[in-house]
């Protein structure tokens, strides 16, 4: 009798195996055969499970969003009765990607961000995930601050730590200076009504 294979988590497998060859050489050399080598099942499996590349790098990128998205939310969830202003500075923290076990991560958001200045399908993806940060943030910023504009001190936090990501990964900062950078910055939100 044929053995089952689960199907989810067999599309989970490949797109560990993207996320692998991203981190090693971008996006761009990323092809279905190197897909299936490395994550050691037959090029049919990996047609089976995606009909396209494009289809297997949405799933992936959409592995990856959900795998900082669990982060985020368990580092929130971790600690209950932590004030708004704690929550949004582990939040911020935990987007920014700045540990060094977040590295492969950091290379690998990188290389999908990269990708979808040139795929819709990409693009859109980022959208939402920015957007449901974005819209934790302003809440979190809306129950800590006097902040005039939530939405606007979101929208310049989500920024701020997104962008450090890049400035920690080519050595622009190190990660206790991007820190020390996001630290001052939520310091300033603390003070001042932003708007």
């Amino acid at each position: 009798m044929p053995r089952q294979v689960d199907h989810e988590s067999r599309r989970r497998q490949i797109a560990e195996a993207v996320c692998q060859l991203a981190d090693e050489s971008g996006l761009e050399g990323v092809t279905l055969r190197d897909v299936a080598a490395r994550a050691e099942v037959s090029m049919g499996a990996v047609q089976r499970c995606f009909r396209t590349k494009e289809e297997m790098l949405v799933f992936a990128l959409t592995h990856v969003g959900e795998r900082i998205t669990a982060r985020v939310t368990a580092r929130l969830a971790g600690s209950p009765a932590q004030s708004a202003r704690t929550a949004l500075g582990h939040a911020s923290t935990e987007v920014a990607l700045l540990q060094q076990e977040q590295r492969t991560e950091a290379r690998v958001w990188l290389a999908f961000v990269a990708q979808a200045a040139v795929s819709p399908a990409l693009s859109g993806i980022l959208r939402t995930n920015y957007a449901a940060l974005q819209g934790l943030f302003t809440r979190l910023i809306s129950e800590a601050t006097a902040a005039t504009d939530p939405e606007y001190a979101a929208r310049t936090l989500l920024a701020l730590a997104d962008g450090l990501t890049t400035h920690v990964l080519i050595g622009h900062l190190s990660p206790d200076e991007a820190l020390a950078v996001l630290d001052c910055h939520l310091g300033r939100l603390w003070d001042e009504p932003t708007g």
